[in-house]
């Protein structure tokens, strides 16, 4: 984090009003000050303006990916560090945020302390190979990641995936729907 002198400046990214007004006000207890837009554009222009130390993208706002601000933002702010918080966590768009220059990469919900750590580039939370290796994944995980990185080949097209993955498209959605959980 900044030094003590400094307020470290966070722009959150997240389209939920009271998941970013509880992440604003969880963080401003820890000393950052911060600014909240939700959607692409106000994203850019609040990282233009307020110049932020930290960033948190949440990668699915309404209508719009963020991944596709990740880019112009580190190109803005090349010291910031990005964090993306989704939802939909999945190893191929996790790969797909650190190529694109996000710096970690986390599922919602977060914990305060496990944030805390990414922002601060703790190693213990970091999104690594090494760290996805060492986790023994459910079957339904693993079906789970690779129903993600087929439907990311075949750019989010829910009939293509079904038939690459010999399913029903209707089997396909209802797994979709059914998000294993980490175990």
């Amino acid at each position: 984090m900044m030094q003590n002198s400094e307020t470290a400046k966070l722009l959150i990214v997240e389209d939920d009003i009271i998941y970013a007004n509880t992440l604003n006000r969880r963080l401003t207890k820890h000393g950052f000050d911060c600014v909240q837009v939700d959607n692409n554009n106000d994203a850019l222009l609040a990282c233009h303006r307020h110049l932020p130390d930290y960033i948190l993208l949440d990668m699915k706002l309404a209508q719009e990916n963020t991944l596709e601000i990740i880019t112009p933002l580190r190109k803005l702010r090349p010291q910031s560090r990005i964090i993306l918080l989704t939802g939909f966590a999945s190893i191929a768009t996790a790969v797909d945020a650190i190529k694109l220059g996000a710096d970690d990469y986390l599922s919602k919900p977060v914990d305060s302390q496990t944030l805390l750590a990414t922002l601060n580039d703790s190693k213990v939370t970091s999104v690594s190979a090494d760290s996805t290796q060492e986790q023994t994944l459910s079957a339904e995980q693993v079906e789970w990641q690779h129903i993600q990185q087929v439907l990311k080949a075949n750019q989010g097209n829910i009939s293509a995936t079904a038939r690459q993955l010999s399913m029903h498209r209707r089997t396909l959605q209802r797994k979709l729907q059914k998000r294993p959980q980490n175990s």
